[in-house]
């Protein structure tokens, strides 16, 4: 259809895309304000975010599925971005005066205000580890075999989820706490991210592929 004079070209763009690249910025997102905590489940030491964290790696793929590689790597380093920004803007609120009447200053301050080591360390991971997911996806995709989806899936999270676990475990942690403390993170967060990943496997199977030429 031509475009009359005056008129905007529009840009097709799936809806489901749209949803999943939103979720994915905001899994990054919650899972780098968690992080900040450190509980303890079922025994052992593990940072809050790892709950979350995970799905991210599967929303990667549904983008790379819909919207091809050079658009997800787009994605991953805005997310990467967005979450330096984000740190910026918590740190910049924390070092306002409170109003009095509030009383909440270093609630806010204690439990807001980024941990430097930690989010950097995180940003790295996220950055380090998806990337190399997505040329381990489409090296998978371009010179295996286009079948078997959940096996894209698998095969590239198992690269990039231990990538991931060490960099921002040994990054964030690594000579501050204990290193039994720091593997016992590591360990925690590699099951439950092949957990999640496991889970997560049949919503390759949602979105259509897209069409993204050259990717």
């Amino acid at each position: 259809m031509n475009n009359q004079p005056g008129e905007e070209k529009q840009v097709s763009i799936p809806r489901i895309a749209v949803i999943v690249v939103a979720a994915y910025i905001a899994a990054q997102m919650l899972a780098d304000i968690a992080s900040l905590k450190i509980g303890v489940v079922a025994g052992l030491a593990v940072d809050m975010g790892t709950f979350i964290y995970p799905i991210t790696f599967t929303l990667r793929d549904l983008v790379h599925k819909l919207l091809g590689k050079r658009s997800t790597r787009v994605l991953i380093v805005a997310a990467g971005a967005i979450n330096l920004f984000m740190s910026l803007y918590l740190r910049w609120a924390a070092s306002v005066p409170g109003d009095l009447d509030w009383g909440l200053e270093a609630e806010f301050s204690a439990v807001l205000a980024p941990v430097w080591r930690i989010v950097l360390a995180s940003i790295a991971a996220e950055l380090v580890s998806e990337l190399l997911d997505t040329e381990i996806y489409h090296w998978f995709v371009s010179r295996i075999t286009e079948k078997f989806q959940w096996a894209r899936v698998l095969v590239s999270n198992s690269v990039s989820v231990p990538v991931d676990n060490l960099i921002f475990a040994v990054g964030a942690f690594g000579f501050v706490l204990p290193w039994s403390v720091v593997w016992e993170i590591f360990l925690f967060n590699l099951i439950v991210k092949y957990a999640v990943t496991v889970l997560s496997l049949p919503l390759i199977y949602v979105v259509p592929k897209g069409q993204a030429p050259g990717d």
